[in-house]
């Protein structure tokens, strides 16, 4: 349903119970759902100086570019790593657990509560993490990657479009910029977006720390650069329907 419509503001919690296809209609035709306030600040600073107290088990990506807190699947995928993600999967789920008890299910009951269904951990992968972006660093100057987040779904999901979210709670804001850009581009089987496809309309979500926000896992988006002395951090997931109302979440 192109073009998509401005981001949509949702308060949180939702006011009535979650829905399937009300949510995926939503998702489709937005450029993203926004929920001020999903997490309070007094939490968000307690998760925050959690993650900085475990910095010592962040695991780098591209050179220390960037860091998490459990293990990213797509960092791993790009580094060749793949096989350190799977058999240490367990692992980063009891690390993160540790660092930040009831994090992971606070991810996987709001995955519930948006859609109606229900939503487990995906076997053998790691749950939701945590993304440090460190100030003054790539990301900071240049802005990440122009992407799907498509990396994580089977080849046949993604042959068949079955639903996938992309979900990214502000844990710590940068003093400037940081947000993240979304366009009118879902993707159409390249993983890389076409010149045509960066002219297309985009749209700009400069999140505060609390907010959640969540698109369509198939929408071309991008990080932003960002300035000041404070990193980037954010908890991060994805999750897809891989049955009608059975959905599975990971980092």
């Amino acid at each position: 349903m192109l073009p998509s419509d401005m981001p949509r503001e949702v308060a949180w919690p939702p006011s009535e119970p979650g829905d399937r296809d009300r949510l995926l209609t939503d998702v489709s035709r937005h450029f993203a759902l926004r929920f001020p306030g999903f997490s309070p600040w007094e939490e968000c600073h307690a998760w925050t100086n959690a993650v900085y107290r475990a910095r010592a088990h962040w695991t780098p990506a591209f050179g220390g570019e960037q860091y998490s807190l459990g293990r990213a699947w797509y960092t791993h995928l790009e580094e060749d790593l793949s096989d350190d993600y799977f058999e240490n999967a367990a692992a980063s789920n009891r690390l993160v657990e540790a660092t930040l008890p009831g994090m992971q299910q606070r991810v996987l009951d709001t995955v519930q509560a948006l859609s109606g269904g229900s939503a487990t951990v995906r076997a053998g992968w790691c749950g939701p993490g945590v993304h440090v972006f460190p100030n003054g660093e790539v990301v900071a100057r240049r802005g990440g990657v122009v992407h799907f987040d498509t990396e994580g779904l089977t080849d046949e999901h993604v042959r068949a479009k079955k639903p996938a979210l992309s979900l990214l709670l502000m844990l710590h804001a940068p003093q400037r910029g940081g947000g993240i850009a979304l366009w009118d581009v879902l993707h159409s089987g390249a993983d890389e977006a076409t010149a045509d496809e960066l002219e297309r309309p985009s749209t700009l979500v400069e999140y505060g720390v609390g907010e959640l926000c969540v698109f369509d896992s198939y929408r071309l988006h991008q990080i932003q650069p960002f300035g000041g002395r404070r990193d980037r951090v954010s908890v991060t997931a994805h999750a897809a329907e891989v049955e009608p109302n059975q959905w599975e979440v990971w980092f």
